[in-house]
């Protein structure tokens, strides 16, 4: 019985305790001194009520223009959205900040928060990637403005898994074409393309193995649909291909798959 007593006082705390946060954050909201909304938005980040904060923060920033706490209140917006998992309104004031303070306080934080928010935000490779290529922008510029920062690696990495990204999503696009195969036209030569645009951009990514085999593979298939004349020229080419991709990646998942494409090959070539 004690204990329920003891369960009951504890929650009867914290309902106390909560309507009068609340109590006081609607005499904030509806106060018209600046200062004390700022001071309680502080308060606010700080206890993680970060919707108060950012609720609050947008009433003062107008108010403090040209002071130093409206760049201190710009700079606490920003991280109340990002604290609160809204990244695409953190990434809006973050930029924000350091286009009005290039030179600022919070400037070099707010530079690696933009880019790292629109990181955060970046969907999966099949949908629009617009917000990844805002994010590497962005964090690029981060490393241009400050190559000395505690948080270049992160932000390396960061760009590195979004190039990943963007490189997986020229992938399907070529795996795409290839699945095409000549529907309404010839689709091996729009992979191949695709698919090398995506290495010449991308040299570096985890993926450039399997973009090189799609190459391989589509050259063959073309090969093999072409007229009886071109068939020759278009196997040496297939072979020397082979020969780029097995010198690249000598232990490569594929080999099988690509020793299976060179025997073929070669019964249509003359020695």
């Amino acid at each position: 019985m004690l204990k329920n007593i003891a369960t009951w006082l504890c929650l009867a705390l914290i309902a106390a305790l909560s309507l009068s946060s609340c109590g006081e954050y609607q005499k904030a909201l509806k106060s018209t001194d600046a200062n004390y909304k700022f001071e309680y938005a502080k308060r606010a980040f700080e206890q993680k009520r970060y919707v108060q904060a950012y609720t609050l923060l947008k009433d003062v920033i107008t108010v403090f223009k040209g002071s130093e706490k409206a760049e201190e209140s710009l700079y606490l917006l920003a991280m109340s959205h990002y604290e609160n998992k809204e990244y695409p309104d953190a990434a809006t004031y973050f930029k924000a900040y350091y286009q009005r303070y290039p030179k600022g306080k919070y400037a070099e934080p707010s530079r690696y928060y933009a880019g790292y928010s629109y990181f955060l935000d970046s969907p999966e490779a099949q949908l629009d990637q617009s917000e990844t290529i805002k994010g590497i922008e962005e964090l690029q510029g981060f490393l241009d403005y400050f190559p000395r920062s505690d948080k270049v690696s992160l932000a390396q990495n960061a760009i590195f898994e979004m190039q990943d990204k963007l490189t997986l999503k020229e992938l399907q696009n070529a795996q795409l074409y290839y699945n095409l195969g000549t529907y309404l036209g010839n689709n091996y030569e729009s992979c191949i393309i695709t698919a090398r645009n995506a290495i010449k951009e991308y040299p570096y990514s985890k993926y450039k193995e399997d973009l090189e085999m799609l190459v391989l593979k589509a050259k063959y298939q073309e090969a093999a649909l072409s007229v009886d004349e071109r068939k020759a020229d278009r196997f040496r080419d297939v072979i020397d291909e082979y020969y780029s991709f097995i010198n690249n990646y000598p232990e490569s998942k594929n080999r099988e798959e690509a020793e299976n494409i060179l025997k073929i090959a070669r019964k249509h070539v003359k020695e």
